[in-house]
């Protein structure tokens, strides 16, 4: 992803800890681009961002989800899928 695709109002993701919200605003802090996000005022690295789309929490709309059944055992993920997921997570936060 290029930064260039972040701007206030881009709804992104911090997938580290599942926040999502809207961008209000960038910020350039020692060459490195920050957003601040609508849903917790904190800012996060630009490059850690996953964009969802444009406008309030897109991407989080029900009507997204209507429809869709739960996944059956067959199609959950395994307990070594889970943990080889979660083996490049370093912690947790802005940065």
């Amino acid at each position: 992803m290029e930064d260039g695709d972040i701007s206030p109002g881009t709804t992104v993701r911090y997938p580290r800890t599942g926040t999502t919200g809207t961008v209000v605003r960038i910020e350039d802090i020692d060459g490195n681009l920050f957003a601040e996000l609508d849903s917790t005022h904190l800012l996060y690295r630009i490059d850690q961002l996953h964009v969802l789309g444009k406008g309030k929490h897109a991407g989080r709309r029900k009507e997204d989800r209507a429809g869709q059944k739960p996944l059956s055992l067959d199609e959950a993920l395994s307990a070594e899928e889970i943990q080889e997921g979660i083996a490049g997570v370093d912690g947790v936060g802005a940065g």
